[in-house]
Formats: C-alpha cells, sequence, structure tokens
C-alpha cells in the first residue's frame, strides 16, 4: 500500500474554500478511482487554516492516476492562489494499518 499525507496552509480567510476544493476531490476520488483506497480531509482544530489529508492506494500506478486526474488538476488551479506556503508531502510505503 502506498500513502501520501498532506499538509496545506491556507491563507487567512480561505479556509473553507480550501476545505472544499479538497472535499470535492474527495467525492470525486468516491465515484471514479476504486484502487484508492482511502482518501481522508481533516481541518486544524486549533488553527483552521491547517488542512491535511492522508490518501492510500493499492499501488504505485493507482497513485499516479490518482495524482494525474483532472479533479486534482482543478484543485491545485483552486488552491494555488490561496496557499499559504508549499504544500508538504510524505509519499511512504505503509507498514501497518488497523482494520
Amino acid at each position: 500500500m502506498i500513502t501520501i499525507t498532506a499538509i496545506l496552509r491556507a491563507r487567512k480567510g480561505a479556509e473553507a474554500t480550501l476545505r472544499q476544493a479538497l472535499l470535492d476531490v474527495a467525492a470525486h476520488v468516491a465515484r471514479n478511482e476504486p484502487d484508492t483506497v482511502d482518501f481522508f480531509v481533516a481541518q486544524g482544530r486549533d488553527d483552521p487554516t491547517v488542512l491535511t489529508t492522508y490518501e492510500r492506494f493499492t499501488d504505485e500506478a493507482a497513485m499516479d492516476r490518482h495524482n494525474g486526474s483532472d479533479a486534482v488538476a482543478t484543485f491545485f488551479k483552486v488552491a494555488a492562489p490561496i496557499l499559504d506556503g508549499d504544500v508538504v508531502l510524505h509519499t511512504c510505503r505503509e507498514a501497518s494499518a488497523k482494520r
């Protein structure tokens, strides 16, 4: 299993827009990406400008299909002007999972 954790920070006042853009990707994943096993979106409790995703893929090909999708391209068009800093990505091989 391949995982991605992404940490994003919205500019103040743009939190809702960034959150909705991520939720739009999540909806696309649910409808169209059977090899994306999980796609979680979370928003900081203490700092709502911080959003994270945790994504699980069956393999690298599934991750590549997701990252190359129109939904991800659209997300970055929306997100680029409202991000406060770079997106921090951690791509990993899953070591353990609780089911």
